[in-house]
């Protein structure tokens, strides 16, 4: 799919976008500013072009030469520098880096860093949702074949993700599920009461929207797939949008790319039903499980 990227180059060109935009904000030159830090004027310019990788040092140097002191932005723009150079290698997931591809690291990652999730589910409930019994049921369907250990560490995996939820600040998630994610009985019919009823749960707290897509709906844009549109505190141009595959994620940073993928969220979210009436359907599906 064209203008697909992997995390990593995504955000190495972005992060260089925005170190550029504040070397000129500060009125300076390439050259000025690699004078400044003691570098060569090329690696500034491959930094900006997201060329060549950059450490958090290098940030925290290039932001102290630009004046940029605002404590939020340094922070993202460390963080930022940290993942894209090593896919966040040093992030809590590092430790099970022996069971999560690359691609599921980065893509925790973003994660992470992340101040809002917007996500269209059309098959399963989204992984920051999903109880232990089914996160375990789903991966097992998944990866059939592989050990029981590996299949417990990417539960853990999956559970722990959960904390971005209860951070303070917290992620922000808004989802939208296609009615069939509550009908589908992974697991079985005691694993989808549990989980119809963390749903619940999930739904009442402030920091979640959930919506669901009715079967009465027809047919909608997000037919083709489910997204996730990740957005960054004080940087707009930082969102991206994941489409997370089983063995890879693919992510889209163009413009009209994340103009498209918004657009088409919206209007989902205009044709599900509102937070309340969804609740009151998960109910309904979970009295009858």
């Amino acid at each position: 799919m064209r203008g697909g990227r992997h995390g990593p180059a995504v955000r190495r060109r972005k992060l260089g976008e925005e170190l550029r935009g504040l070397r000129l904000a500060a009125g300076l030159t390439s050259r000025e500013a690699a004078r400044l830090v003691g570098w060569h004027q090329s690696k500034v310019s491959r930094i900006e072009t997201g060329t060549s990788g950059v450490t958090g040092a290098d940030v925290v140097r290039l932001l102290d030469a630009y004046g940029v002191h605002e404590p939020r932005l340094r922070a993202l723009l460390e963080a930022l520098a940290g993942a894209a150079a090593d896919g966040g290698g040093t992030g809590w997931w590092h430790a099970y880096r022996g069971v999560l591809p690359p691609p599921y690291q980065d893509f925790i990652s973003l994660e992470a860093q992340a101040c809002t999730a917007r996500t269209l589910e059309t098959s399963v409930v989204p992984g920051l949702l999903q109880t232990a019994d089914y996160a375990r049921a789903v991966t097992r369907a998944a990866l059939e074949g592989v050990p029981a250990a590996t299949v417990d560490s990417l539960v853990r995996v999956r559970m722990a993700r959960q904390e971005v939820l209860r951070a303070d600040p917290p992620l922000r998630l808004e989802a939208v599920l296609d009615e069939a994610v509550l009908r589908r009985q992974v697991g079985g019919p005691g694993v989808m009461r549990g989980q119809l009823r963390r749903l619940l749960q999930w739904a009442h707290l402030p920091q979640v929207r959930l919506q669901v897509l009715p079967f009465a709906a027809g047919e909608y844009v997000g037919l083709s797939g489910p997204f996730v549109i990740f957005s960054f505190p004080n940087i707009s141009d930082l969102d991206v949008v994941a489409l997370d595959h089983l063995t890879s994620s693919l992510y889209l940073e163009r413009t009209e790319d994340l103009e498209a993928y918004c657009a088409a969220f919206r209007t989902m979210q205009a044709h599900a039903l509102s937070p309340e009436e969804s609740s009151e359907l998960i109910a309904g599906i979970g009295d009858g499980a």
